[in-house]
């Protein structure tokens, strides 16, 4: 017969034996638990998998595996022959080179439904202030009709310095009332505008489209920045930029071309593009046709092969089957490897 003492020790170590195996043991999913209480045994992804040699994968002190997928994103723009959005093309109808390399199109969308944030962008300019009431009206009318749920507009206005009107925002009423106040201004800092809102874009989201209109009578004066700045800035942030330039004086004789110039450099290699009304009431149809086009860009992405190296310039082309016309951003800037 076994002593009360001793048959007391030997529960206790059963006991701690039993706790330690079950300490020990993974869990295991119960079939009878709620969907939400069952472990994840895989994740979904709408893009396909890069390349195995674009793609670093590193295991994080918790156990999270961390991947870079260094995939380039191009908006497209396509034109038909009447200069109006053509839709609902295939991917076969596109080819996308890097360095005059073809790549594989790996993400395809015939109208990207990625939000907007837009920088719209007003020249307060003394020079261009006697239009500045059908500019103030037709933007007032843009920010109306562009703003769809999930997009987020600011409003910038510029002379010798560069003001924040309003932040990003989809306050429709705030922002139109924000556009009405724009006060006159002296000098006109072209280079600075898109310099200051290509960053204000890049500090938003990643997966979000980034775009500034730009309305200006294109007489740079008074930037600290330059050219080059300006433009580097807006291709390292990925923007896409619309210039509408309203023309005091309509022969090239009779004013200033240069800022005009440096605009057109600047649009084409973002991919966007320039518009010269003759008249200012021509804003409406203008701001109409740039909302037409953003609503039916493509979006196309891959991994470039070969990958570039880092903190370089990369040259993009897109060419579409048949007559049509495209307009995409021409480089992009790789990033730290």
């Amino acid at each position: 017969m076994i002593s009360t003492p001793r048959r007391l020790r030997t529960f206790a170590l059963a006991t701690l034996a039993g706790f330690c195996i079950a300490r020990l043991a993974p869990a295991q999913d119960r079939p009878n638990r709620p969907p939400l209480a069952q472990k994840s045994k895989t994740s979904t992804s709408t893009e396909k998998s890069p390349p195995a040699d674009d793609t670093q994968a590193g295991v994080s002190q918790r156990g999270k595996i961390k991947v870079d997928v260094n995939l380039v994103n191009v908006l497209a723009s396509v034109l038909d022959d009447h200069n109006r959005p053509a839709p609902d093309l295939p991917i076969e109808a596109f080819q996308l080179f890097e360095e005059g390399v073809q790549q594989r199109i790996e993400v395809f969308e015939s109208e990207t439904q990625q939000p907007l944030d837009l920088v719209l962008m007003i020249d307060a300019s003394l020079s261009a202030h006697k239009e500045i009431s059908f500019e103030q009206e037709a933007s007032a009318h843009f920010i109306r009709q562009v703003l769809r749920p999930g997009d987020r507009l600011a409003l910038f206005y510029f002379d010798e310095n560069v003001t924040r009107a309003a932040d990003f925002s989809d306050n429709v009423p705030g922002l139109q009332a924000a556009v009405r106040k724009i006060p006159p201004g002296a000098g006109t800092s072209i280079y600075d505008a898109v310099l200051l809102g290509s960053r204000s874009l890049e500090r938003r989201g990643e997966d979000r489209r980034r775009v500034i209109i730009l309305v200006t009578d294109a007489g740079e004066t008074t930037s600290k920045a330059d050219f080059d700045a300006a433009r580097k800035e807006a291709v390292r942030s990925g923007t896409l930029l619309y210039t509408i330039v309203i023309r005091p004086v309509k022969n090239e004789s009779g004013r200033n071309t240069a800022g005009e110039h440096a605009l057109e450099t600047i649009t084409d290699t973002t991919g966007g593009a320039m518009f010269f009304p003759d008249a200012p009431q021509e804003l409406d149809i203008i701001f109409d046709r740039i909302d037409r086009e953003l609503r039916t860009q493509y979006r196309l992405g891959y991994y470039p092969n070969p990958r570039g190296p880092a903190n370089a310039y990369r040259s993009i082309e897109v060419k579409v089957l048949g007559t049509y016309k495209v307009r995409h951003r021409k480089s992009y800037l790789t990033g730290p490897q």
